[in-house]
């Protein structure tokens, strides 16, 4: 299997990125994360951020920005972004009152399109992060999910690809993964469970209903480059959430031993 890096998600340490990011960074490469994907930057100067996470060996993935700044202050979100040396642009969410209809993502794809193409003029990657809500609704006879990517050219639009949404939504995160393949740089690698009113929890890795090690072999063979860890709601102590999660891909020969 292929060694794929390993980065974490920072939307899993909000509350301690709010409260003290340069600490909060210190810890996830103690633990031994290679890598970040951004959800806000806390106030921290562009500069200041790059030269702290290159003191700490710390790659930036990407970020994740809301579409409503990716409408209106792109420039601002492109500028940073590569200021901290960071690669991949990604849409994490978007608002019930915006995917209404087909009409709706019809719209969407089409601003996708077009954001990844400003994307790619500065040298960044454009990606959409997906949740449940995209398998929910139809466009024509597909699925919103793969609509986005039927289309959208794929130089312009990247599959970040969260497999325990694919899988709380009913679907097969092995298929999902082979459809698009060399099309997927990024996976969040997740793990959850139902509560008893249908509601997902999210787990560390290996406590939940996702086959895990089915897929990362599938990334690995899908051609991704970055398994990123995410908890969205934590148990434990983040902090923990995460040494744990990290220990289990070590544990599993996902991770390579320090």
């Amino acid at each position: 299997m292929r060694q794929m890096e390993i980065g974490l998600q920072l939307y899993t340490l909000r509350e301690q990125m709010a409260e003290d990011m340069e600490a909060t960074l210190t810890k996830v490469a103690e633990l031994g994360y290679e890598g970040v994907e951004f959800a806000g930057y806390f106030g921290m100067e562009a500069n200041k951020l790059r030269d702290l996470l290159n003191q700490l060996n710390l790659k930036t993935i990407g970020s994740h920005v809301g579409l409503d700044r990716l409408r209106n202050n792109l420039q601002d979100e492109i500028a940073y972004l590569k200021t901290i040396g960071g690669k991949y642009l990604v849409c994490p969410h978007i608002a019930e009152d915006m995917r209404r209809n087909a009409e709706d993502w019809v719209k969407l794809t089409a601003l996708f399109q077009e954001i990844g193409e400003e994307a790619n003029r500065h040298g960044l990657i454009f990606a959409y992060h997906n949740h449940a809500f995209e398998f929910e609704i139809n466009v024509g006879e597909q699925f919103a999910f793969d609509a986005i990517y039927s289309t959208t050219e794929p130089s312009a639009v990247q599959v970040e690809m969260d497999v325990c949404w694919v899988q709380f939504a009913g679907q097969d995160p092995l298929t999902y993964i082979s459809k698009y393949s060399n099309r997927l740089p990024l996976l969040h690698l997740k793990d959850f469970n139902k509560a008893e009113d249908g509601k997902i929890i999210t787990l560390e890795l290996g406590q939940g209903v996702v086959q895990l090690m089915d897929v990362v072999a599938a990334a690995s063979d899908a051609g991704v480059q970055w398994l990123i860890v995410e908890q969205d709601h934590c148990q434990n102590p983040p902090l923990i959430s995460i040494s744990n999660s990290m220990n289990w891909l070590k544990s599993n020969g996902i991770k390579k031993g320090e």
